[in-house]
């Protein structure tokens, strides 16, 4: 039986008025170069689901299984958590049109754009959820693609015994240098797998070490070269490499974060209570323990709080 993922420590702390009125808690590590653990908090050697975290090792399996494309925008959008834009939908749609499928072969529930201004957009013109609008929805057209090339079949392409899952199965595993602790669904319904925050880390470290012409060095440099398909215009991830050359950088839900910067190192965290604003606090202090600096990390090195539209407040790291 596989270890009981035991719970973090207080990583962050809500500071309103002067007054600390909570914390969140949480488990991060921070390798070196070398994939030695230089740092630590909490639990990082039991299984936790990196969910969203672990789409660049799930698109590895697919260009290994025979996936195919020309654009690498295409393959940062098959790793991606987008905002659902309008420059998202399109290469969706396209990817479709490619596989001559329409948005009823995936897998992925209706959803509204996960980015804020976009689905606010959505909802003022009228608008409703929508498959393709899911921020999994390049990593499910993905996956159709595969099946297609690989010659198997779509039906059920989501279920864990399916070839496709196996084979991406195969390289989380190998990526993250761990057997999958438990098989889960993950919120687009196709599985999530159990790994450590240790493993995570050295999957990140891996894929920014890979060799060129490799899966994994194709995986990294797409995300790194098209951040904006990545998560979005807003999204921590995207301005994150945008602001970190070299930098790879993946959001996953429930309040993980995963990087991995060649040279230097890698982190994977999780926010306990899956608060997204304790992320890049704890993330920005792990990143500086590696040596790292830039103007964007002084951005999030604390999130503010409003009291009457005015800042009262931040979370900020305690670790």
């Amino acid at each position: 039986m596989a270890k009981t993922y035991e719970g973090g420590v207080p990583l962050a702390e809500v500071v309103r008025s002067g007054f600390v009125e909570g914390a969140h808690r949480g488990s991060v590590v921070v390798l070196d170069a070398s994939g030695v653990p230089v740092a630590a908090a909490g639990d990082v050697t039991a299984p936790i689901f990196p969910r969203s975290a672990s789409k660049p090792m799930q698109a590895i399996g697919m260009l290994r299984a025979g996936l195919s494309l020309t654009d690498p925008t295409d393959l940062a959008l098959v790793s991606a958590s987008h905002a659902g834009e309008a420059f998202h939908l399109e290469r969706v749609g396209a990817l479709l049109d490619r596989a001559g499928l329409d948005a009823s072969a995936l897998h992925c529930p209706p959803d509204l754009p996960a980015g804020a201004a976009a689905r606010e957009a959505v909802l003022r013109s009228g608008g409703g959820p929508s498959r393709v609008q899911m921020n999994c929805s390049g990593k499910h057209s993905g996956m159709l693609l595969t099946c297609q090339a690989a010659g198997w079949p779509l039906d059920g392409y989501w279920r864990p015994e399916h070839p496709l899952q196996q084979r991406l199965r195969a390289a989380i595993e190998e990526f993250t240098d761990e057997p999958a602790a438990a098989v889960g669904v993950d919120g687009c319904g196709a599985p999530v797998l159990a790994v450590s925050l240790t493993g995570l880390a050295g999957a990140y470290l891996r894929l920014v070490d890979a060799e060129p012409g490799s899966a994994a060095r194709a995986v990294a440099d797409a995300m790194r070269a098209h951040p904006e398909i990545v998560g979005g215009s807003q999204a921590d991830d995207t301005r994150l490499m945008r602001g970190v050359p070299g930098l790879l950088a993946k959001v996953g839900a429930e309040g993980v974060f995963a990087v991995g910067l060649p040279g230097v190192g890698a982190v994977a965290l999780k926010i306990d209570d899956g608060a997204e604003r304790a992320r890049m606090p704890v993330l920005v202090s792990a990143l500086r323990r590696l040596g790292v600096d830039a103007p964007v990390l002084a951005e999030y090195a604390e999130v503010p709080l409003f009291g009457g539209g005015v800042p009262v407040g931040a979370v900020r790291a305690l670790w």
